[in-house]
């Protein structure tokens, strides 16, 4: 019942048994602009930004998500697969995915976007089209339409 005073570890066999819990998700790059940093000028990426601070001009991440912190302020259009505002935004936003505007947020512009989530409380002025992709390409596909046929009747 007693222990024997020499110590049992051996260098090749782990004394530990503990195995990290992997999370469901992966990891995430994220990117991240502070309180203090003001940016003018054009902004884009392909890993997740986090803005907390001031951005003027344009964002544009369109395969990542974009979140405007509490203290995040955006004047610029923003371009972005996901889009979460907990700050304030103004100018016209475009989501290939979802935009969700917190409580806390505000956005003065307008939105195109597949999916849209404003919380009670939040602020949004400005007009907003939801589209789904079939929508989107059937869209692109006809505008160029049109004007060719137009310029057969005129050539006629």
């Amino acid at each position: 019942m007693l222990q024997s005073p020499e110590p049992k570890y051996s260098p090749t066999t782990p004394t530990n048994s503990y195995v990290p819990v992997k999370t469901a998700a992966p990891t995430m790059e994220q990117a991240t602009i502070g309180k203090t940093l003001v940016i003018k000028g054009e902004v884009s990426g392909s890993e997740a930004l986090f803005v907390d601070g001031r951005i003027e001009g344009s964002v544009s991440f369109p395969d990542s998500r974009v979140t405007i912190g509490r203290n995040g302020n955006v004047a610029a259009s923003v371009h972005a697969k996901e889009l979460v505002i907990m700050g304030k935004v103004e100018g016209n936003v475009e989501c290939s995915d979802r935009l969700d505007i917190r409580a806390e947020g505000s956005l003065t512009g307008d939105v195109i976007t597949q999916r849209i989530s404003v919380e009670e409380g939040a602020i949004m002025k400005g007009g907003i089209e939801v589209r789904t992709p079939e929508k989107k390409s059937q869209q692109n596909q006809a505008k160029p339409e049109p004007p060719k046929a137009m310029g057969a009747t005129a050539g006629a």
